[in-house]
């Protein structure tokens, strides 16, 4: 895919079409906004458009102008985006969910378009808009949540930083290839991160992968008997999002819901096998490991060991197998078990 740019300037157009022709041009990025005028007669405005690596960088700039936007979106479509906007000249205000974020030259905000917002100043300013993808912003950033309206000042630091990035990823986006597009994306989603960092990420923002992988596969394991376990509830649990629990999954070969389904096909067959378990029904077991269909469970048990869990509690070397077992793994039966399966 290669970068595209468009541009539009009112000094192209006659003035007294100037500012229906700005409109135009908005409405075509923004959508049904509604949008207020203080200075009709006087009004100049451009803007300009470019792609970069699927992110679309849209740079404002206009005589005063107000807007408020009321999205239509299903709120939880996968295509929710969030728009990251440096203020370049002037002084405008962004409101959103009762909080207000003032920007001043350099400063840059965090959006969430899913949600109603607006945006006015009182002087002619220009904004840069960066739209990303909700998902991949949670997911560079570990937030399962993400702020309302942080201000992040460009005066110095990091937020400098950022301001020029961004910038600077207007300026030459039609010269980056796709991978070096990518890569530059990246970079700026990284500081992003360090800008909105510390504290208000939590711990899993700084997290090894190997440690998150492994706090995950803990959650799972203490919540396997809980048949209403989720993806939704195992991200929240470990300060990711679903999207990206997803990822470290497909990393492995296997969905959520199928390492799910294996851990608790795994202890259905090891307490099906255990003498100690011999008076509850295949059913009780099925149950206690979160199955809550006793014949989806038989179907599930059969496909993924080849035998029907009767056939196989059955078996006389049902026994030496769990012994086998046993022997290697002392604290396996106790590892995750729910509360009540101990017979007295």
């Amino acid at each position: 895919m290669k970068p595209t740019s468009q541009s539009f300037s009112t000094d192209l157009v006659p003035i007294s079409d100037r500012l229906d022709a700005w409109l135009s041009n908005a409405r075509q990025i923004c959508g049904d906004c509604r949008f207020q005028f203080p200075k009709r007669q006087v009004f100049h405005g451009s803007i300009g458009r470019r792609s970069l690596a699927g992110v679309e960088l849209t740079r404002f700039a206009s005589s005063p102008v107000s807007f408020a936007k009321f999205p239509i979106a299903d709120p939880n479509s996968e295509n929710r985006a969030c728009i990251v906007i440096t203020q370049l000249e002037g002084i405008r205000r962004y409101c959103q969910s009762g909080r207000v974020s003032i920007l001043e030259p350099g400063d840059s905000t965090l959006v969430d378009s899913g949600e109603p917002w607006s945006s006015d100043c009182d002087g002619r300013c220009a904004r840069l808009y960066l739209r990303l993808p909700r998902w991949l912003v949670q997911d560079r950033l570990r937030m399962h949540s993400l702020p309302i309206l942080p201000r992040i000042e460009g005066a110095s630091g990091l937020g400098a930083t950022l301001s020029r990035l961004a910038t600077s990823l207007y300026q030459e986006a039609n010269r980056f290839t796709q991978h070096e597009g990518r890569a530059a994306i990246e970079a700026y989603l990284h500081i992003l991160s360090g800008c909105l960092g510390g504290s208000d990420l939590g711990p899993s923002a700084h997290v090894h992968q190997g440690e998150l992988s492994a706090r995950i596969d803990d959650f799972i394991e203490q919540h396997l008997a809980d048949p209403t376990l989720s993806p939704a509830e195992i991200a929240l649990a470990a300060r990711v999002s679903v999207r990206h629990l997803h990822r470290l999954f497909v990393t492995r070969g296997r969905t959520v819901a199928e390492s799910i389904r294996e851990r608790r096909l795994e202890r259905c067959r090891t307490d099906l096998a255990d003498p100690r378990f011999s008076d509850r029904s295949i059913t009780e077991i099925a149950f206690d490991w979160g199955f809550s269909d006793s014949a989806h469970f038989s179907r599930c048990f059969k496909k993924q060991f080849g035998i029907s869990p009767r056939a196989f509690r059955s078996n006389p070397w049902t026994t030496p197998w769990i012994e086998e077992r046993s022997g290697s793994e002392d604290n396996f039966l106790a590892l995750g078990k729910p509360s009540g399966n101990q017979p007295n």
